[in-house]
């Protein structure tokens, strides 16, 4: 039997555990808001896009120790990295490409205009407050780098009460991690000052094949532990004014030191920073308008056995003015403007060294009983690529049995990133920018407890980017065609005091191109995922699982470079031992499973990791 059946198997045995006995559970459940999938505060039961939220509360009781253990589970998103802590990450959202997932931090857009992907690896977890991520296509809101969806990351926020925290924690690799922060405020005032200090030995991260034996990973053996090291920072404060206008400045920065295996480059530091402000009024009471600004940078320098070899640097300018107004009960209504400009330098000559976007967008919402729809259109005008509208319906409408049925078009569309177009001796200054068009139905409801959810969706991509290469050189052309189908599922309940939660998500991601490849499924993505969690409080002790798996997936797009599934077991702990202090543990990867997201790349073999927290309520 195939890894990834067994694995499908088992995730189905465990989605619907919960329907035994459901009838003896006593779920409550707040309702969870979310502003990312209309720009607009609205609950995650009641949005008709597929939104996962992941809060301060879930990041602890996970125990994550990055931003990829906290996405790895997330319905219908695959992690791919480079051997461990720290090192290159990419997350495919729905069978798309890393580069078609939109990264906002704080509202501000994010990530590297050379690569066009998000350096998900160097953003410190522990100063995170939550993480909103929409699947599906959000370019009538965002613009661009949305095919596969958006994820957007807040950084912590202060609320009523002084609030300290501290924490130190040591593990496996020789890891150790210190934070600490504070943070209040009352009705009008609110803030937050946090840090973190995260460093590890590593292990070796690429068992790489050298050019000489045909070449893969990393090109080289250099079987050395490759170690990480992270300092960051974050600040968030705000003020509400008597007359209702609200104002709010935040940042976070990190910046680090980073080992890895490569035949010109084995050692890196970084530095990621946004910093962001805002502004929020309601001068009518159907009128609120908001202003929001900031920069984002990713800056890396780059060096061989202690070599200087180049440095690459981006950064990203953001200016958003929307308006929303509440013509009438259940109609709302959003016009807004959005203008971001990206730039690069470093070491490398780029042709051209900055684009600018200018785009309007407007949406409408209207709920009226148990009828939801949502329409929204925008029009951006890219520097580079010209004129690019699209827009997005969705309807939904929810029965009085509890059952919400709903379904959805969008189309989007990825500018290509500076490297695609102008990287010496590489780039195709003559690209356009990938397009596509996705439809989406879902249900959701309620049923002996059980809360529950099926999502189908179907996405074509046209003109999408793939290297090529020749006798001379390898460059990019829009030569492929994809078709992406794809399940999700998922239940949570509680019973006997354990909650319980599941997902299961089933892709097919096709590569429709004509010549050798079509046919084939594309590279890196898991066509089948799920997760399992388990959790139980016993008093001041609170204990749990997560058993992880993933089926199959092909590392090139010749399907020929197989990499076999896998499932993961994880447990946790922790006891609050007294106002506030409490010590918690966590073994990953219980069984000791050896296996690869990305060919030749080793991930951690059975690890664990143990945290002592002081966080008293309030002083």
């Amino acid at each position: 039997m195939r890894t990834e059946t067994r694995c499908l198997q088992t995730a189905l045995l465990y989605l619907y555990l919960p329907l035994a006995h459901g009838d003896e559970a006593n779920v409550s459940r707040l309702d969870t808001i979310t502003v990312t999938a209309t720009r607009t505060e609205r609950s995650v039961e009641e949005s008709l896009a597929s939104v996962t939220v992941i809060d301060r509360d879930e990041i602890e009781r996970r125990q994550a120790q990055s931003v990829q253990d906290v996405l790895r589970g997330v319905p219908g998103l695959s992690v791919t990295n480079n051997g461990g802590l720290g090192k290159n990450t990419s997350v495919h959202l729905r069978g798309t490409e890393s580069g078609h997932v939109l990264v906002l931090i704080d509202g501000v857009r994010a990530g590297s205009a050379t690569s066009g992907a998000m350096a998900f690896q160097d953003i410190p977890i522990d100063q995170i407050e939550r993480i909103e991520i929409v699947r599906g296509p959000r370019s009538s809101l965002y613009g661009s780098e949305t095919i596969g969806g958006v994820i957007q990351i807040f950084t912590r926020k202060g609320g009523k009460g002084l609030r300290p925290y501290v924490s130190f924690g040591a593990g496996s690799h020789s890891m150790y991690k210190a934070t600490g922060g504070i943070s209040g405020g009352d009705d009008r005032v609110w803030y937050s000052l946090n840090g973190s200090r995260l460093e590890t030995r590593g292990f070796n991260a690429c068992a790489g094949r050298p050019f000489n034996l045909g070449g893969g990973g990393c090109f080289t053996r250099q079987p050395d532990d490759d170690g990480y090291r992270n300092t960051s920072g974050s600040a968030r404060a705000g003020y509400r004014f008597d007359n209702g206008l609200e104002i709010e400045g935040n940042l976070l920065h990190a910046e680090g030191d980073n080992e890895f295996d490569g035949t010109t480059q084995n050692r890196s530091t970084f530095v990621q920073q946004m910093v962001g402000g805002s502004l929020r009024y309601s001068p009518l009471e159907f009128w609120t308008t908001s202003l929001r600004a900031g920069r984002t940078l990713d800056e890396s320098d780059n060096f061989f056995d202690r070599q200087f070899s180049s440095s690459f640097n981006t950064q990203r300018v953001n200016v958003t003015w929307q308006n929303d107004f509440a013509l009438a009960e259940g109609h709302l209504f959003t016009l807004g403007l959005d203008y971001y400009n990206d730039q690069v330098s470093g070491t490398t000559d780029y042709a051209v060294d900055s684009r600018d976007d200018k785009a309007g967008f407007a949406q409408y919402q209207l709920t009226m009983g148990g009828f939801d729809a949502v329409a929204g259109v925008r029009v951006d005008d890219n520097e580079q690529f010209g004129v690019q509208p699209t827009g997005n319906v969705a309807l939904g409408y929810g029965f009085e049995n509890g059952i919400r049925l709903t379904g959805s078009w969008g189309s989007a569309f990825k500018a290509p990133s500076f490297n695609e177009l102008y990287f010496p001796g590489f780039g195709n200054p003559e690209l356009a920018p990938e397009n596509s068009e996705s439809w989406e139905i879902g249900a959701s409801g309620e049923i002996w407890n059980v809360a529950w959810a099926l999502n189908g969706y179907h996405t074509e991509i046209e003109d999408l980017i793939a290297t090529i290469c020749g006798p001379a050189r390898c460059f990019p052309e829009n030569l492929n065609r994809a078709r992406i189908l794809g399940l999700e599922a998922q239940a949570s309940t509680r019973i006997w005091g354990f909650d319980i939660a599941a997902n299961v998500s089933l892709i097919d991601p096709e590569n429709l191109s004509e010549g050798p490849d079509k046919g084939n499924r594309l590279p890196r993505r898991a066509q089948t995922m799920f997760r399992f969690d388990l959790d139980r409080a016993i008093g001041p002790v609170r204990v749990g699982t997560t058993v992880y798996g993933e089926g199959r997936r092909f590392d090139d797009a010749a399907n020929t470079q197989r990499l076999a599934g896998y499932v993961t077991v994880d447990l946790r702990a922790s006891v609050d031992l007294y106002r506030g202090l409490s010590v918690e543990g966590r073994v990953a990867n219980l069984l000791n499973k050896h296996y690869q997201t990305a060919r030749f790349y080793n991930q951690d073999d059975l690890n664990f990791f143990v945290t002592v927290r002081y966080a008293p309520e309030f002083l």
